[in-house]
């Protein structure tokens, strides 16, 4: 009894709370499933047909803040995820311009916090714009060597369209950027 006594007693250790380090990839998760479906089933609207996965991993590189490898991961994991439903001449140059997208939507914010314009209301717009005109250029500048076309099919048909999604992106995320963050968030805004 006497030793149980004099023992020290051990020092209380505290772990923080880890759960938020990777939110991220629920969230990417989520989103990347439901693009999958909103894909399948979008009408056209004209000539274009809105790239949800772009939008989708825009909108979480705009509210995660991911470091560039995670950004590149999250890129190629979309290109990946689309191949089996892609209706593209080349559905494995999702790979690429995915990979693209993701980095260059990435770019973007980076470029607006140098500028020092972190809390700029339309960075979801223009880094989505951005990381569609990266994600559909590189994949019809591949498309246009695998089939063969002339630069100018490219230049005026290709590149056209890729703005026309791109435009139609931009929207998309801009618009569920901030119900997104409230949904992902809401434990926090409930504590304040």
């Amino acid at each position: 009894m006497e030793e149980q006594k004099n023992k020290p007693i051990p020092e209380l250790i505290e772990i923080e709370n880890t759960q938020d380090r990777y939110r991220w990839v629920a969230m990417a998760a989520m989103l990347l499933a439901i693009s999958i479906i909103l894909h399948t089933v979008s009408p056209q609207l004209g000539p274009v047909t809105p790239n949800w996965g772009i939008a989708m991993y825009c909108i979480v590189i705009n509210i995660c803040g991911l470091s560039l490898k995670q950004a590149m991961g999250l890129g190629f994991i979309a290109g990946v995820i689309i191949v089996p439903s892609s209706k593209s001449a080349f559905p494995l140059g999702n790979l690429v311009a995915d990979f693209s997208g993701a980095v260059a939507c990435w770019a973007v914010l980076r470029l607006l916090d140098s500028f020092g314009l972190p809390n700029f209301k339309f960075r979801p717009l223009l880094s989505c714009f951005c990381g569609t005109m990266a994600s559909g250029g590189s994949f019809t500048f591949i498309l246009l060597f695998i089939l063969g076309l002339p630069l100018k099919v490219w230049i005026f048909g290709m590149l056209p369209v890729v703005a026309m999604v791109a435009g139609v992106n931009c929207v998309i995320a801009q618009v569920l950027t901030a119900p997104v963050k409230r949904l992902f968030y809401v434990q926090e805004e409930e504590d304040k």
